[in-house]
């Protein structure tokens, strides 16, 4: 497969394996070992490189991105940030709050930070959390971070479009990819194969077809209605914080810390819910929201609940050349909805629980109830008994404790690395008990509690 990208200023021209990483491209195929190999599943970002084309200058990690992703777009490594002796400011920065300890995660720190520094952001501990550093030399980091936040932003930087030749097996509408999959329905579509990337670097998996969907225009983008958000499937997971802040801050918190900036900036929503994982994020919020998700197959279309999309783990209704067109949440689904994500570590992990509550009160009873959990059974599923425990009752401290033993009539949770199945039972129940409390004024941050809020 041939693709036309710009490197570090360069055009590049080059025929490629379709699951090449750009990692092992700049390694081993120009010599750019600024960029690092560490995890090589993009989670800790020593491989972070700063990608741009019409839509702006992302970070994203390169171990897990293939080179027919970057077709048309712009690439700056490390490497290609300095101007000859001058240095960019980050990294000025860096060397002069002794941000660097062993050195190995820096490059990756660096092209995070240049990234941010163009794109005027300054939330620097949201965006450097997909950076990890075993050196704990965090401070320094985030000092240097904010040191060069008034810095201009250098020359040379700017997106230039160039002709990129079209690509065999990268369709650039819905159309073509539906007339496409329809003649290759064993294809691996790949979004932004921060899942598919894995079955590459860690599983070593051969995939025999596959076709790219980042070149599909209309299949990306949100439209608002009065009723509604239809967002398309390719639509990056970043761009959720912004859209459902003011409608469910839960919801768009639980997006903020769905994995990390780089992840964010690659992985699509479409992804993640046909990706159909158990422990996925955005699958129990809009189940919980009254989501519907329409798929698409030749020139035909379909609607169906999201919560039917989901029959059993690792099985979705799903047919042959069928695939996720867009996503639509009524925003009337958002106006009561509460999101609780439960991880070891609050940044840059993945669930051990996620729970999504959707309950209306009026006149002190309850009148509706949807709830959804990830993480307690092998899909994304409903607590259907505790919505009926819930429902037409009081809501007060004797109908949440009458309810709590149900949840156990639901799931059937399992033990894993990340949760027993009996914490998972308490931190489900728990999350209602929480919700209760938040709305019923309580305190319910350990810091609250402590100062006597």
């Amino acid at each position: 497969m041939e693709i036309t990208f710009r490197l570090n200023g360069e055009i590049v021209r080059t025929r490629e394996p379709a699951t090449r990483t750009l990692l092992d491209y700049l390694r081993e195929g120009r010599g750019l070992c600024g960029t690092k190999e560490g995890c090589n599943e993009g989670d800790c970002g020593a491989c972070t490189v700063m990608v741009e084309d019409e839509s702006g200058k992302k970070p994203l990690n390169a171990c897990i991105l293939f080179l027919p992703q970057l077709h048309g777009k712009s690439v700056t490594t490390v490497e290609g940030l300095s101007k000859g002796d001058t240095l960019h400011p980050v990294q000025s920065a860096m060397i002069e709050e002794h941000g660097s300890q062993c050195g190995f995660c820096t490059p990756g720190f660096i092209m995070s930070m240049a990234t941010a520094h163009a794109r005027g952001e300054t939330s620097h501990e949201d965006i450097l959390a997909g950076n990890l550093c075993r050196c704990t030399g965090y401070a320094p980091i985030l000092r240097a971070a904010k040191k060069a936040e008034s810095a201009p932003v250098p020359e040379g930087f700017e997106h230039i479009p160039f002709a990129a030749p079209a690509v065999v097996q990268r369709p650039e509408t819905v159309d073509e990819l539906a007339a496409l999959y329809a003649l290759r329905p064993t294809a691996t579509l790949i979004a932004g194969a921060t899942d598919v990337g894995l079955w590459v670097t860690k599983q070593m998996r051969d995939l025999d077809e596959v076709i790219f969907l980042n070149g599909v225009s209309d299949l990306k983008g949100i439209t608002e209605t009065d009723d509604a958000f239809e967002i398309k499937a390719m639509t990056p997971i970043a761009d959720l914080i912004a859209l459902f802040k003011p409608y469910a801050p839960s919801l768009s918190e639980m997006f903020r810390r769905f994995a990390s900036t780089q992840v964010r900036a690659a992985a699509t929503l479409g992804g993640n819910i046909a990706n159909g994982s158990p422990i996925g994020d955005s699958p129990p919020p809009l189940i919980a929201a009254g989501a519907t998700v329409t798929l698409r197959k030749g020139e035909d279309q379909r609607t169906i609940p999201l919560e039917a999309f989901f029959i059993a783990y690792g099985k979705q209704d799903r047919q042959p050349s069928e695939f996720v067109e867009s996503i639509t949440v009524p925003k009337a689904g958002l106006a009561n909805l509460a999101v609780y994500k439960l991880s070891k570590r609050f940044d840059q992990d993945i669930s051990a629980v996620c729970g999504a509550f959707n309950i209306a009160v009026e006149d002190g009873i309850v009148r509706s109830a949807v709830i959804a959990f990830g993480g307690m059974a092998g899909t994304p599923a409903r607590a259907r008994t505790v919505e009926a425990a819930l429902i037409g009752q009081p809501w007060n401290e004797a109908t949440i404790a009458a309810a709590l033993p149900v949840f156990a009539e639901d799931y059937t949770p399992m033990s894993d690395m990340r949760a027993s199945a009996g914490y998972r039972l308490t931190a489900a129940q728990n999350m209602l008990r929480r919700l209760y409390a938040e709305r019923s004024g309580l305190a319910t941050s350990v810091l609250s509690i402590k100062e006597g809020v």
